[in-house]
C-alpha cells in the first residue's frame, strides 16, 4: 500500500484530495493547523504549521515515509498592495513557499531511496497570471510553480515527479471569507460577490474541490509517470 501526506488535509481542497486518495487505496496521513478541523476529517493527523521547519520535521517523522506527498496547506489576505505589511509577506511566504519546501525537504530524501514518489503542489491560476489586491498571494503561487519546474528538472531521472495543479476559485472555505471580505467592503451582497469571482471562470462558476482531487488523483498514479514540470490548470478555460 502506497503512503500519502496531505498537507492542509483538514478542510477545502486537502480534505478532498485526502478522501479521493484514501478511496482509491492510499494509506493517507493529512497535517493542519487545527486540531479541531483535523478531528473531524477522520483521518489519521498530525497538527502542525508547515511554515515552521521544526514543526514539521517532527510531524513528517511522526508520519513516516511517504510515497506521495500533496501540498495544499495556503492563506490568502486580500489588501491594496501598499497597505500589505510585512507581517502579511511573511506569512503568505511562509506557508505557500516555505511550508512546501519544508514539506517536501522532509519527503525527498525517502523517495530517493527508493527512486519513486509524486510530489504535487496546489498551486493556483495566481501562479500562471496576475490578480489585483492579493500581490503577496500572487507573488507567493508564482514562486511555488517556479520550486515545482525546478524540482522536476533536478529529479528527472528519477522515479520522482513533481507537478503544480492550478485551481481557480474553488469553493471553499477561502473563498467564502473571501465573498465575505469583498460584501462588507462594497456593500454588495454575498450573492452579488461570489456570481464577480465566478465570473472569472468562462463557464461562469467556482471550481469543486472535488474536481482538483481528481486531478491530483491521475497525477499521482502510474498512468502519469511521464508527466513532471506541469502546471495543471483546473479552471474552465481562465487561462491556456
Amino acid at each position: 500500500m502506497t503512503r500519502a501526506i496531505v498537507t492542509g488535509g483538514g478542510s477545502g481542497i486537502g480534505l478532498a484530495v485526502a478522501q479521493r486518495l484514501k478511496g482509491l487505496g492510499h494509506e493517507v496521513t493529512i497535517l493542519g493547523r487545527s486540531q479541531a478541523k483535523l478531528d473531524a476529517a477522520g483521518f489519521r493527523a498530525f497538527v502542525c504549521d508547515v511554515a515552521d521547519r521544526a514543526g514539521v520535521r517532527r510531524a513528517m517523522a511522526q508520519a513516516g515515509a511517504a510515497d506521495i506527498v500533496v501540498n495544499a496547506a495556503g492563506i490568502v489576505r486580500s489588501a491594496p498592495f501598499l497597505k500589505l505589511s510585512d507581517a502579511d509577506w511573511s506569512d503568505m511566504w511562509g506557508t505557500n513557499l516555505m511550508g512546501a519546501v519544508h514539506v517536501i525537504h522532509e519527503a525527498l530524501p525517502g523517495m530517493r531511496e527508493r527512486n519513486a514518489g509524486r510530489i504535487v503542489n496546489i498551486a493556483s491560476t495566481a501562479s500562471l497570471k496576475g490578480y489585483a489586491y492579493v500581490s503577496a498571494y500572487v507573488a507567493s503561487k508564482h514562486a511555488l510553480l517556479g520550486l515545482t519546474r525546478s524540482l522536476a528538472l533536478e529529479f528527472a531521472k528519477t522515479g520522482i515527479t513533481i507537478n503544480a495543479v492550478c485551481p481557480g476559485y474553488t469553493d471553499t472555505d477561502i473563498v467564502r471569507d473571501a465573498v465575505a471580505n469583498i460584501a462588507a467592503k462594497t456593500k454588495r451582497s454575498e450573492a452579488e460577490a461570489r456570481a464577480e469571482l465566478a465570473s472569472a471562470n468562462p463557464q461562469g462558476r467556482l471550481i469543486d474541490p472535488e474536481e482538483v482531487a481528481d486531478v491530483v488523483a491521475w497525477l499521482v498514479s502510474d498512468e502519469a509517470h511521464s508527466i513532471t514540470g506541469q502546471a495543471i490548470a483546473v479552471a474552465g478555460g481562465e487561462v491556456m
